[in-house]
């Protein structure tokens, strides 16, 4: 009897009939970012229509995943991504979605489904209407499906870029409209720009600022947010660097390269707010303030010290004076980034100031508060040492006394280069701290 029974369970061939496998499946509700998929079913809809179609087959759902980022780009789903590493876990092994362009419109992520199901990781995927398993017919036919959604992509693609290059070239500007103009109210005007009349003003005064007044981006800044309190049609204040994008930009004349960097240039249709010439002399004033700037852009005493009233980091800022021959004054000014408090009223401190401040609290520290001391003390002997016997200055026994450090500590910081008045500070063994336009020191 027990040879017999075994016999049943044998096949022809020898070898016991493979168990069924039992089927767990993942619900994958995903919502295209595409123009044209703004008519189809939206993700809760695709979610209804599949739970209903689960209970009519009987089919298990052990997770529903939604998602709303496109599949254009390879690896960007991160939905997407977790769902292929759960089914390489063993957590399902079957994937419940609308339709197959739901999984992937790009090769990439095509293709790693298809490896799933020859790894026998991943037996069935359902859609609405159709059904894919681990054959070659219908994994062909799956790829067909997930080409046809890519084709479908890189001709939209084509076609959104050559209808922009169109409308470049009837002078049109295929963006949000700078500051300055609106976009058209009108829809049948599309991609057409107006002047704001409410901003257009401001922005052409920040031109004429720069190039008749020698004006700074910075100074230009100041003006807009504190003078005429300037907001963008958001209802924003612009930034530092939107106003150097606004000063850089050809639009304001007239033409404008599209897309940026491509060297595609083109004659707006649009009404210019300045002139080339009023341009190209701001652009001059800007090279010329860069490059001051750049080459002395160096502050001795950043990440050293920190505001006493908020706790945030001190920074340095540099202001430029003209003088009546012609040439420029550097003046530094350190105070609080405002990381912790934007409000913090800690104020500024010239350098001059602060450097005094720093040497008078050299005299009332000890020396081995100063971690530099000894070596202080032997460039002091090497000196003196140096005029005794080069310059013939006889001294029976050199001492280097306490008043000649601290003295030699404060050349340090009124005259020795940025580094060694950096290796000073970061030797000292107290906190520096800024409030009030004082310097203090905290242990």
């Amino acid at each position: 009897m027990e040879t017999h029974a075994s016999n049943a369970l044998m096949t022809r061939g020898g070898a016991p009939p493979a168990l069924p496998v039992q089927m767990k499946y993942c619900l994958y509700a995903r919502k295209s970012m595409e123009q044209e998929d703004k008519q189809a079913l939206s993700i809760e809809s695709q979610v209804k229509e599949m739970l209903e179609l689960a209970e009519r087959e009987q089919l298990e759902i052990v997770e529903i995943k939604r998602e709303s980022h496109s599949s254009k780009e390879v690896g960007q789903r991160p939905i997407y991504n977790e769902l292929i590493a759960e089914i390489k876990q063993g957590k399902f092994n079957g994937i419940l979605t609308w339709a197959p362009d739901r999984l992937s419109r790009n090769a990439g992520d095509l293709g790693a489904v298809v490896d799933l199901m020859d790894q026998q990781l991943l037996h069935e995927i359902r859609t609405y209407g159709q059904k894919f398993t681990n054959n070659p017919n219908e994994k062909f036919l799956l790829m067909i499906l997930g080409s046809q959604a890519k084709l479908e992509n890189d001709n939209k693609m084509v076609n959104v870029k050559r209808g922009l290059r169109a409308r470049c070239e009837m002078g049109l500007w295929p963006a949000v409209a700078p500051t300055g103009y609106l976009n058209h109210p009108d829809r049948n005007k599309k991609c057409e720009v107006i002047v704001d009349e409410i901003r257009s003003e401001a922005v052409k005064q920040m031109f004429e600022k720069v190039a008749y007044n020698g004006w700074s981006g910075r100074k230009i800044y100041h003006w807009l947010k504190d003078d005429i309190r300037f907001t963008t049609r958001n209802g924003k204040p612009l930034t530092l660097s939107n106003v150097y994008i606004i000063l850089k930009s050809t639009f304001y004349y007239g033409e404008f390269e599209y897309p940026k960097g491509s060297g595609n240039w083109y004659k707006g249709k649009h009404d210019p707010i300045i002139t080339k010439d009023l341009y190209n002399q701001v652009q001059s004033k800007l090279t010329s303030d860069h490059t001051v700037r750049k080459l002395n852009k160096e502050f001795a005493f950043t990440k050293m010290i920190t505001c006493g009233l908020c706790g945030s980091g001190v920074t340095a800022d540099e202001k430029f004076k003209k003088l009546k021959d012609g040439t420029e004054n550097r003046y530094v000014y350190y105070g609080c980034t405002k990381f912790n408090d934007k409000h913090c009223p800690c104020g500024y401190i010239r350098e001059e100031d602060l450097i005094e401040q720093l040497a008078n609290i050299l005299d009332t520290i000890s020396l081995d508060e100063i971690g530099m001391k000894d070596r202080i003390k032997a460039e002091i002997q090497s000196h003196n040492e140096f005029q005794e016997s080069v310059l013939g200055e006889k001294s029976s026994k050199i001492k280097v006394k306490e008043i000649d450090i601290r003295n030699y500590a404060k050349h340090i910081l009124r005259k020795r280069p940025m580094y060694e008045k950096r290796e000073l500070l970061s030797n000292l063994r107290s906190k520096l701290v800024l409030s009030d336009k004082q310097i203090t020191i905290r242990q």
